[in-house]
């Protein structure tokens, strides 16, 4: 360790270059890996919140974001199904908000009933349940696209009356649409949904129930629907979103293009790094030290460098992660993509070691008594 550090130090501004390469691709592995993880979060949010433990779509359908009609007899047929404790139903769409300004903007409206979850409703009161009528709900991360300043805000949805009763947090919109929630009744009106219309169901399995045998029953009653299970639901968004739409595709190859250019950073610092002290790995073969020792040298050389680099990386990654939090507010960094990226560069750096090392092991030990 001792004579790695010695090596590195001897060219300061070189080892300066090195860790800043490291640091730099550590960072974007990280940020990239963020923006990938919460994409992909963000992309079956609703389901996720949604807490029923089956969901009737429309057959075919891959997300909430582009559903399509159900009939409404459905309900009351899944109702009759034994093992169900309750149904309750979602509607959802695109539709026009007009600001207090006069502009217009494309919003995702989501209208449910009450107790799903952490969906949110606009409620009168929480022991009450009952749903407050024509208000919307918006994320704090739109609050200002919306040009929400004070509550309530009257507003229109499609030309019909509404006014912004609240505003909720987590549910920061990646479509580039805005998320709004509403009532049930209210969003059927404001989306246009037919009296005989629903477009998502949410099941609740009764207690002792096995949701298995209540999916296949329901399956067996709805034969025009699919019926999902939360989980499978949220994967199906999420498949879609990332790899249909090519955005996950995107997000992954940024983050391996911030592998690929530390790995050559690296590789080439420490090529020259070990090019400036080749005398001295020939003195240490020369005087008897065995391969294992030397690889070990040079090995330790890439891994201090890797170590310094991706703990600044790691240092720069969070503050910025928190900036981009006021722009990407769904931008998701688990405690587990930090330490498994610190992994990631450690592993670079040993890898542009390797053809160092084989440098070193072939040089002769005769050339330092040359003249």
């Amino acid at each position: 360790m001792k004579l790695a550090w010695r090596n590195l130090s001897n060219d300061r501004m070189r080892f300066v270059v090195t860790i800043v390469g490291i640091a730099f691709a550590t960072f974007l592995m990280i940020f990239q890996g963020s923006l990938f993880t919460g994409f992909v979060r963000a992309s079956s949010k609703v389901i996720d919140a949604s807490g029923a433990e089956l969901w009737v779509v429309p057959r075919g359908i891959s997300c909430v974001e582009f559903g399509s009609p159900l009939p409404q007899r459905f309900r009351e047929l899944a109702l009759g199904v034994p093992g169900v404790a309750s149904v309750r139903r979602l509607a959802a769409g695109y539709v026009s908000y007009q600001k207090p300004s006069g502009q217009r903007e494309s919003v995702f409206l989501l209208g449910a009933d009450p107790g799903n979850g952490k969906l949110p409703v606009p409620l009168l009161s929480a022991e009450s349940g009952a749903v407050l009528t024509e208000t919307l709900l918006v994320d704090e991360s739109n609050a200002d696209k919306l040009e929400v300043a004070t509550l309530p805000l009257a507003v229109e949805v499609n030309r019909q009356r509404a006014n912004v009763g609240g505003i909720i947090n987590g549910f920061g919109s990646f479509l580039g649409a805005p998320y709004v929630f509403t009532g049930y009744r209210d969003a059927v009106r404001y989306v246009g949904l037919g009296t005989e219309e629903t477009m998502f169901l949410m099941i609740q399995v009764a207690p002792g129930g096995d949701v298995e045998t209540v999916r296949q029953a329901l399956s067996a009653r709805l034969p025009q629907a699919d019926v999902v299970t939360r989980s499978e639901f949220a994967f199906r968004s999420q498949f879609f979103w990332v790899v249909k739409t090519g955005a996950g595709g995107a997000l992954l190859t940024a983050g391996l293009l911030g592998f690929v250019v530390g790995l050559v950073i690296v590789s080439q610092n420490i090529y020259a790094t070990t090019m400036e002290n080749l005398e001295e790995f020939a003195t240490l073969k020369a005087i008897g030290a065995p391969a294992n020792f030397v690889r070990g040298v040079v090995l330790q050389q890439a891994l201090i460098s890797g170590a310094a680099g991706a703990l600044i990386g790691l240092l720069a990654t969070f503050p910025l992660v928190q900036l981009t939090l006021r722009f990407i507010s769904w931008i998701y960094t688990p405690w587990w993509l930090p330490a498994g990226m610190i992994v990631v560069s450690l592993l670079m750096c040993a890898l542009a070691s390797v053809v160092s090392i084989r440098k070193v092991i072939a040089i002769e030990p005769g050339r330092v008594f040359r003249a």
